[in-house]
């Protein structure tokens, strides 16, 4: 029996496929820019299949969103010449296309042969407040830790631009 979630799946799980390849295969990097968001989309609606609401949305805020831009602006302000390489035969993807299905079968018939126990249904169960209380009580110290090394990267990359633009000057 096929089930809405069977078929939500499959198709998110596609989406995301074509987008890695698309990503692999275009030769304009702003087009490869909009594969990755539609691969980096589709994983976030394969957390929210999962019950996990909360990474689906730090997956939209940060890589589709965030991650994206910053990469849009890293390829708009720096200098390139928009000459690619030369085009090869399609006779190259071939074996990439038998490499990609063998693969994709391997993958297949270990998760149809994997036997997992089912375990408790209650883990999604208010998951978001769940991680809010474990990151505010018991990884504090690791979370004021990464904000300030966060923080430092920020000044340090302010630091190295306006070096870079005094020297051009």
């Amino acid at each position: 029996m096929i089930s809405g979630e069977f078929l939500a799946f499959m198709g998110l799980a596609l989406v995301g496929v074509i987008g890695g390849v698309l990503l692999l295969n275009l030769t304009k990097v702003v087009h490869m820019v909009v594969a990755l968001v539609f691969t980096f989309v589709s994983i976030a609606g394969i957390y929210i299949l999962l019950s996990a609401e909360f990474i689906a949305a730090v997956q939209i805020l940060v890589y589709s969103g965030a991650i994206t831009i910053i990469m849009l602006f890293g390829i708009m302000l720096t200098k390139h010449d928009d000459e690619g390489e030369q085009q090869k035969g399609n006779l190259r993807n071939i074996p990439v296309f038998l490499g990609v299905a063998a693969f994709a079968g391997v993958v297949y018939a270990g998760i149809y042969n994997l036997d997992l126990n089912p375990g408790s249904n209650t883990l999604h169960v208010n998951n978001t407040e769940q991680i809010g209380i474990a990151l505010f009580s018991r990884y504090i110290i690791p979370f004021e830790l990464v904000s300030v090394v966060l923080l430092v990267a920020l000044v340090g990359a302010i630091i190295l631009a306006k070096k870079d633009q005094k020297e051009g000057e």
